[in-house]
């Protein structure tokens, strides 16, 4: 018989992350960083452009830059050549009157010139050059600001870095950004029969695979980890350990122990030195997780089958992190597909089927994992990422369409 004597109503995604949204701040402080060490890091400050990027008019092809209205109205529309602009190397004065000059991609366009052809519409000559007589005032000219004007709010506070953000920082003629410092995570596994890599199992025990898939999945976040083993079966010794943990770090994350088993006794642990917010949501696989605070410092109890550990992970422990660290929107898209395999859903729960995308004629179809066991890790491999079929949904046929997580989204 369980321990427990009374099963809370089972919380959905939505309201469980309601919930979180009202109790969880940044907790990071802030640090200035070289731009070759900001990657991924979570910009702490607005970015405002302190230059117009380009700086200058230049050429957006290799060509001849002229003032339109110095083509002849009537013959041919020829110009003398009066110099040559390379990138980095201006005319050094301003466009004589009816005259080109020869320009090449990035070339600050000189004073005057208005007016670009590319060199595959023209025919050079001695000394001259043919243009187009059907050229446009401003063709293959690039303005000043046009990439970003000078005093722009260009990058936001809560960025998650990514390279494109390093690179318009980098055009901007920055060389540090203020980011959060990184968060620092504990991950713990418990259970008897969990046992190291590279050790020999006795009989009933397993080598744990889910303290190195938490701890990837937080390191892919740009998280710092400590990982501190494997914990007993004991509310004592988990306590201890995880009171000891929450001194020095700003989250806490547990596999296993979560559920209602009389051996499961991480929510005890947690309730001794804490407290629970929330420990059991409507979703398949990954019904127990649980989230509290053990000694003020948030806590995550993931469950123990590890392909739940992954998917409670992505849902939730992802968007915590992302929020501890400061980042302003840590959610996922979702792309619909056509299903090509059968489901019976039961309502009331959110389910969650590993899947792998193939293409059809003008569509992306979705292939589903044969088994839906949350003990089958390899699936995880095999899957592009997950479908995901809402609480009120009835079964899934072949050619309806649903909703896909990709992993390529939640495991960054």
């Amino acid at each position: 018989m369980s321990r427990f004597t009374a099963a809370p109503r089972l919380m959905t995604v939505e309201e469980a992350l309601a919930l979180l949204d009202g109790r969880l701040a940044p907790v990071t402080a802030v640090e200035t960083v070289p731009l070759a060490a900001a990657l991924f890091r979570i910009l702490a400050e607005d970015v405002v452009s302190p230059l117009d990027v380009p700086p200058h008019r230049n050429a957006a092809m290799d060509g001849w830059a002229f003032r339109l209205t110095d083509l002849p109205e009537n013959g041919p529309p020829r110009l003398p050549v009066a110099g040559r602009v390379a990138a980095g190397h201006p005319l050094g004065g301003p466009l004589p009157h009816g005259a080109a000059v020869r320009i090449f991609t990035g070339a600050a366009m000189p004073a005057g010139a208005d007016t670009v052809a590319m060199q595959e519409v023209c025919t050079p000559g001695d000394g001259w050059v043919e243009l187009p007589a059907t050229a446009r005032r401003g063709d293959h000219v690039r303005q000043a600001g046009e990439d970003i004007a000078a005093g722009a709010a260009v990058l936001s506070a809560g960025t998650r870095l990514r390279p494109q953000e390093l690179g318009v920082a980098a055009a901007m003629g920055l060389t540090a950004l203020a980011v959060r410092r990184p968060l620092k995570a504990a991950v713990f596994s418990t259970g008897d029969e969990i046992r190291d890599p590279g050790t020999i199992l006795p009989p009933g025990c397993i080598h744990d695979s889910n303290r190195f898939t938490t701890a990837g999945l937080l390191r892919a976040l740009g998280a710092e980890v400590t990982d501190l083993g494997i914990l007993p079966d004991r509310v004592e010794a988990i306590r201890d350990a995880m009171v000891a943990a929450a001194g020095s770090h700003d989250l806490l994350i547990t596999s296993g122990g979560v559920s209602e088993g009389e051996e499961d006794h991480v929510k005890a642990a947690v309730e001794a030195c804490g407290s629970l917010h929330f420990w059991r949501l409507a979703i398949k696989p990954g019904k127990p997780v649980a989230l509290g605070e053990v000694a003020g410092t948030p806590f995550i109890g993931l469950p123990g089958n590890p392909v739940a550990v992954m998917v409670t992970f992505m849902l939730l422990a992802r968007p915590v992190a992302l929020r501890l660290m400061g980042a302003a929107d840590p959610g996922v898209t979702r792309f619909p597909v056509e299903a090509a395999f059968a489901c019976r859903h039961r309502p009331g729960r959110r389910e969650y089927p590993r899947v792998r995308l193939s293409t059809a004629p003008g569509r992306l179809v979705a292939e589903k994992y044969p088994s839906d066991g949350s003990g089958v890790l390899s699936s995880m491999v095999w899957a592009d990422g997950l479908v995901e079929i809402a609480e009120g949904r009835g079964d899934i046929a072949p050619g309806d369409m649903v909703d896909f997580l990709p992993f390529a989204e939640m495991l960054r």
